[in-house]
């Protein structure tokens, strides 16, 4: 299924030129959540209403050769138009999407383009794994960049002695603005609305797309890891899955048999990577899941504990207990008092 990206009719005459103007370039298997959120926030700044003309924002889809770019979900947009001169734009936005897409297709006229935007002092934004095409163009040495907890691991063996910011939802260094993909997006993209048009634009289009307000970019992303470094690569591929599935959580031998390797070779690796069994890191990761969404959501202790992959909120209780010595209540509770 092929989309025609949105045509932007021009604005009345008299109405001054958009103060914020956007190139987006979509790479191959781009994800269009990341895509569709961020493009939304301008689209309903831009204009009253949601009329969706380009009077204070304007975006435009470019690319080599206007031919279709297919999402990971299979919907193609077709560009706008030709890269051409890149100064007509603020900000240029690299759209990522499914990891190993991104680093085995090399683009070496992609990558120029990019170069030849930082040259020209014009800031890039990387959403989802548009990072990592930033990095592999060689635009990224000496930035912070954001990576979601996701592809944190699959990140690091990329790029070796790089540090990845997995801990929050999107980071603005310099004229490099990076992001964690999903709905973050539209928060990033109201960073840049407010910062160009005010914070009005930017409250009414997250208001108007059912979010309650702007997310800061120091946000957690919605993850919970083990917090020490670890270096064995099959103990790193094993926490991401547990990480994957938190809710309906899997057994060793499904995380081994994924893997492809003997469970007692899991269990061997995660011994000496972090002295304690598969099945140790993984209700730890669990119970620090379930910490993180009593402090950050108002979620009930019964929907916490579903979503922690426990039977039901006694089960979480005891654990919850045995390890913090509190009860998931009067943990929440003292969080509660230390606010006030």
């Amino acid at each position: 299924m092929i989309l025609r990206a949105l045509r932007p009719q021009l604005g009345r005459r008299g109405d001054t030129a958009p103060r914020l103007s956007v190139g987006f370039l979509l790479l191959k298997r781009f994800t269009l959540s990341a895509f569709a959120n961020f493009i939304d926030v301008l689209r309903l700044a831009a204009d009253e209403g949601d009329r969706s003309r380009p009077i204070r924002c304007q975006w435009r889809v470019i690319s080599a050769d206007l031919s279709a770019v297919y999402s990971s979900c299979g919907i193609a947009i077709r560009p706008h138009e030709l890269i051409g001169n890149l100064n007509r734009f603020d900000y240029i936005v690299v759209v990522g999407g499914l990891i190993d897409d991104q680093m085995q297709w090399i683009d070496e006229q992609l990558d120029g383009y990019l170069r030849q935007a930082a040259a020209l002092g014009i800031p890039l934004v990387g959403l989802c794994t548009g990072s990592f095409v930033l990095h592999r163009a060689g635009l990224m040495d000496g930035y912070r960049c954001c990576v979601s907890w996701f592809h944190d691991s699959d990140f690091l063996r990329r790029f070796d002695g790089l540090k990845p910011v997995s801990n929050q939802i999107f980071v603005v260094d310099r004229d490099r603005l990076t992001c964690s993909g999903g709905a973050s997006t539209a928060h990033l993209a109201a960073f840049l609305v407010e910062r160009h048009l005010g914070k009005a634009p930017a409250a009414k289009s997250l208001r108007i797309m059912m979010f309650d307000e702007a997310a800061a970019a120091e946000s957690p992303q919605p993850a919970i890891s083990l917090d020490v470094p670890v270096r064995d690569q099959i103990v790193k591929k094993a926490l991401l899955l547990m990480q994957q599935h938190l809710d309906v959580p899997l057994s060793i031998e499904q995380i081994a048999a994924h893997m492809q390797i003997n469970k007692r070779r899991v269990e061997r690796r995660f011994r000496l990577a972090l002295k304690m069994s598969p099945l140790g890191a993984y209700t730890q990761i669990r119970l620090e899941h379930a910490r993180h969404l009593l402090a950050e959501t108002g979620k009930s202790v019964a929907v916490i504990a579903a979503e922690s992959g426990y039977c039901d909120s006694s089960h979480l209780g005891r654990l919850f207990q045995r390890r913090w010595g509190v009860t998931p209540r009067e943990f929440r509770s003292g969080r509660r008092a230390l606010m006030k």
